[in-house]
């Protein structure tokens, strides 16, 4: 999937923050550092985090990037009145007001093209160099892209490929950590910056090496086993299945049960399907 494509991610939508104390405001409240947000004439670094729980759980993800003086987050679109809700709850006195960008959407773009857009952001897709580009453009300006649209479900084999979780189908709120969900190779979380809601709980589980369990790529054989389905090692429990597509998907299984079976051999089975983990 090397040719130049855009796909329309109509479930991705954008939340801009404005206002002479949005960054610093941002900075004290999500998992990776605003400050390596740029945007100059040799193009946009935006960044990938985490809005969680004081417990450390798993509330938001979402891309953040810099466009004309304003934050704007790139979001889940069926949950962005929730994320609304909360950081207007820790607004306090802060200067900063919020706007959801109804008439703009979301694009992924892969292989090499970087399209000059009229309007819009387009930036380098920090999780993966395989998942290409992201752009942020009005809904009127999609055509003026002059690549070929692909269809979503390509696009959702090419993450799943690389492991990648998406919102609410692999990330689940108040209930997924970070350490367990990739957010560090994912390039999610900064273990450099100052306190954030939920920073403890992260730090601890990378350098106390707490995890136990982690979301692994996973091809499948057989039908495709429910989210949420139970992943067993014989009798014993050890996972639970996440998406699922066409022989691929995400699955949050045991460390060492993984170790192990990878040496032994041993099938790992969901519903009626046999599951390995992918390389």
């Amino acid at each position: 999937m090397t040719t130049n494509t855009f796909y329309l991610l109509e479930d991705r939508a954008l939340l801009s923050i404005t206002g002479a104390d949005s960054r610093e405001f941002l900075q004290g409240l999500i998992s990776n550092d605003v400050d390596k947000i740029s945007a100059t004439a040799e193009g946009t670094r935006a960044i990938y985090a985490a809005l969680l729980t004081a417990q450390g759980k798993y509330l938001h993800d979402f891309f953040v990037f810099e466009h004309e003086g304003s934050l704007v987050l790139d979001c889940e679109k069926a949950r962005i009145d929730d994320l609304l809700r909360r950081l207007r709850m820790y607004r306090l006195r802060a200067k900063v007001e919020f706007d959801i960008l109804d008439d703009w959407a979301v694009v992924a773009i892969t292989g090499d093209a970087r399209p000059a857009l009229a309007r819009g952001v387009i930036y380098d897709d920090p999780r993966h160099e395989a998942l290409g580009a992201r752009a942020a453009l009005p809904l009127g300006d999609m055509e003026g892209l002059g690549l070929t649209m692909g269809a979503r479900e390509d696009y959702d084999m090419l993450r799943l490929t690389h492991g990648i979780p998406a919102s609410g189908s692999d990330l689940i709120a108040e209930k997924s950590l970070l350490m367990e969900s990739g957010f560090e190779e994912l390039n999610g979380v900064d273990f450099d910056k100052g306190c954030y809601v939920g920073q403890e709980v992260t730090a601890r589980m990378k350098h106390r090496a707490l995890i136990r369990k982690r979301l692994f790529p996973v091809l499948i054989d057989g039908p495709a086993p429910a989210t949420g389905a139970a992943i067993l090692h014989g009798d014993t429990e050890i996972g639970e299945m996440r998406t699922s597509r066409d022989g691929r998907g995400l699955a949050m299984l045991r460390i060492e049960t993984v170790e192990e079976t990878e040496k032994t051999g041993a099938a790992l089975i969901a519903g009626d399907a046999r599951i390995r983990v992918a390389h």
